[in-house]
């Protein structure tokens, strides 16, 4: 296993560290006097690592289960050629720790609040009423999940806050495309890139932080796109909106993955479902390229990405 990032930051020989991280799994067990001890496998963002806490006492030290961010002190000790953390005192995190889960978990680079903030205002400020009222409810509800969710399992965007950081990056795109096409609507593009992934809030099972697990029964059975043009027909009844514009946001989330052997019933049929669409698939292949090309050296091939129709990638020297 790779070492935690907490211990490879210590400085060299140092044995005693202190920080936080997150609990992979927890369990009480006795030793051969019969008292109770707590073995902890304990994961931040770099890897993980063994952790014992003896005389361990419910009552004194609490109980913890995976997924808890934690605070730990203790000494590192090596048991039959393997590290191990002899934890000396444990917390679980508080609010006003402000922990930085960069640090402990792979977090999409952006800062959720200020961008959904971003986009709730890019959203208030669309022309059209029923298209805003619309956008806006729909990210209400869904505010605490679109913090952290992820977009995806396995592949594009699969960390905490990647269902965001991908919705932002489409947008961002579209508004440059939007310059050089003046008559496309960047109100409806937007709206779409908004919402058309809105369906994974319930298909992808991720925990607490944001950490995909599985894909839910809805979500196998019915899949985001199905469960996403539902959800945007549920709200536009209940808000009154404009059958037109539910049934163009219905099309745009239909047809945004292209064609049918990617899953879209309904291939684009309007310019600003094009856009999308295209935007979609660029933005998921550009962040797989670059996730395989990491750490591979200049003029250096990966080795077959099937998720990119198994190709090959070089890794150029030019501009580095």
């Amino acid at each position: 296993m790779s070492r935690m990032r907490l211990l490879n930051t210590l400085p060299e020989g140092t044995l005693r560290f202190e920080g936080f991280c997150i609990v992979k799994s927890a369990d009480v067990r006795q030793n051969k006097n019969g008292t109770d001890y707590l073995d902890l496998v304990l994961t931040d963002c770099e890897g993980e690592g063994i952790a014992k806490l003896w005389d361990y006492s419910r009552e004194l030290h609490g109980t913890y289960t995976p997924g808890d961010v934690i605070k730990v002190r203790g000494t590192i000790n090596m048991f039959r050629d393997a590290e191990q953390l002899k934890i000396e005192k444990i917390r679980p995190a508080a609010e006003e720790d402000e922990v930085d889960m960069s640090l402990l978990l792979p977090c999409a680079p952006i800062d959720p609040e200020a961008v959904y903030d971003e986009l709730y205002r890019l959203a208030e400020d669309f022309r059209n009423e029923d298209l805003r009222r619309l956008v806006t409810y729909l990210m209400r509800q869904h505010k605490e999940q679109l913090l952290i969710h992820p977009a995806a399992v396995k592949l594009h965007h699969a960390t905490r806050g990647g269902l965001l950081h991908h919705t932002s990056t489409i947008i961002s795109m579209a508004k440059g495309i939007a310059k050089n096409y003046p008559a496309l609507n960047l109100d409806l593009i937007c709206a779409g890139a908004i919402l058309h992934d809105i369906g994974k809030l319930r298909e992808i099972e991720a925990s607490a932080l944001g950490i995909p697990s599985g894909y839910s029964t809805e979500g196998n059975l019915l899949g985001h796109i199905t469960m996403g043009v539902n959800e945007i027909v549920q709200a536009a009844d209940l808000l009154e909106i404009d059958p037109e514009i539910t049934m163009l946001l219905q099309h745009m989330l239909l047809s945004h993955h292209g064609a049918p052997e990617f899953g879209s019933p309904k291939y684009p049929m309007f310019p600003e479902a094009e856009v999308l669409s295209e935007l979609d698939l660029l933005d998921s292949r550009l962040y797989e390229m670059y996730a395989a090309l990491e750490g591979i050296q200049p003029r250096g091939f990966t080795e077959r990405q099937w998720a990119l129709d198994n190709r090959q990638l070089f890794k150029h020297s030019f501009g580095c």
